[in-house]
């Protein structure tokens, strides 16, 4: 296949080319070099061999050059992460769902029908939870004073006892709650609207908390993995918020690659966005994460300073079965494994916030 992965030059989307080539596939990478993902504009080490041009997915014209002829498009590009505040929303906006809009039209006018969406676990809000009491229950968001007091579960709206968190499947309320969660899911309303009208067919790969070789790091755009890692690279005990109990599924990069090469093979979902949660399966938490890498690189013994950020959730954890069933797909790098690797994996320079 001859195959547009955009944001190619970034984290998930260049261990995506690299094994869509290895597996004789023709490559074809977009990247605008965002400050929020990329040290520099200088092409890093591994893009390789790779054909790399340098645009914007905005671009209609450059896209309607690019993409007569090709059989599919890997959509990586985005501005990603939990962001500063929501003076980020028009960039989050601009770049998430402007540029998806474009990219659908070319992809329109050009031919191309099959489209495979990175999506995100953000679109959930809170993950699914279980009452005692009253059973499977709606998530209301936590309270300032709960969060400032120590009280971090959350709470049954009905009743007030802590909710015991389940793993969240496909089909659970979607509950953005973040200007970035707001954009991935408006990506797959466009997606969705887009294969309607076309015909095409689209699987939406809700990733989970991905980390590994070539992510950012130093910057608040990153995922938590970096986070820790950039304190622990600079002799600083890894701070982490709330208890340490918040319960999230860590999945390996090199697995959503594999999740993207499943996708493009198989079958496309003609006439419709089918979103899939693409996650090892296996939950962990924040403080059992921190603790994991801290051992690794042999730094000090994370913190648990309390508190959280404006809109964290507390647990959202993936149920897996969809992926396997429609795509074959099955996380294979180990939490263990997965996190000593990333103690010595390369990343990317630090990165503008500004």
């Amino acid at each position: 296949m001859q195959i547009l992965i955009t944001g190619g030059a970034g984290f998930i989307g260049s261990h995506i080319a690299d094994l869509l080539a290895s597996d004789g596939h023709s490559v074809l990478l977009l990247d605008a070099f965002l400050p929020q993902a990329h040290g520099c504009d200088a092409a890093p080490e591994w893009v390789g061999e790779h054909h790399l041009i340098r645009g914007d997915v905005r671009d209609a014209e450059l896209l309607g050059r690019l993409l007569p002829g090709l059989d599919a498009v890997c959509h990586q590009a985005a501005m990603v992460g939990h962001g500063l505040d929501p003076s980020d929303a028009p960039d989050y906006t601009a770049n998430n769902d402007h540029a998806t809009a474009v990219l659908l039209a070319v992809m329109h006018h050009a031919g191309v029908r099959r489209l495979v969406l990175a999506s995100s676990m953000v679109v959930y809000g809170e993950g699914r939870y279980a009452c005692p009491n009253h059973g499977v229950v709606p998530a209301a968001p936590r309270r300032a004073e709960d969060i400032t007091a120590g009280r971090y579960e959350v709470p049954c709206p009905h009743c007030g006892a802590d909710l015991e968190p389940l793993l969240v499947g496909e089909d659970a309320p979607l509950d953005p709650r973040s200007t970035y969660a707001a954009t991935k899911l408006a990506q797959e309303h466009l997606a969705a609207a887009w294969a309607r009208q076309t015909g095409g067919g689209v699987w939406a790969l809700r990733y989970h908390n991905v980390y590994g070789s070539r992510m950012p790091h130093n910057t608040p755009y990153a995922g938590v993995a970096s986070i820790f890692r950039s304190a622990l690279a600079a002799g600083a005990p890894p701070q982490v918020l709330e208890d340490g109990r918040q319960r999230r599924d860590f999945v390996h990069v090199s697995d959503v690659a594999q999740a993207n090469a499943l996708a493009l093979a198989a079958r496309p979902p003609f006439g419709r966005c089918e979103p899939v949660n693409i996650c090892s399966g296996h939950p962990h938490t924040v403080g059992e994460l921190a603790t994991t890498l801290a051992q690794a690189m042999g730094g000090p013994a994370p913190q648990i300073v309390g508190g959280a950020r404006p809109g964290d959730v507390r647990h959202v954890t993936a149920d897996p079965t969809r992926a396997a069933e429609l795509l074959g797909y099955r996380a294979r790098v180990s939490f263990t494994e997965g996190i000593t690797r990333f103690a010595t994996d390369p990343l990317r320079p630090p990165v503008t916030t500004s």
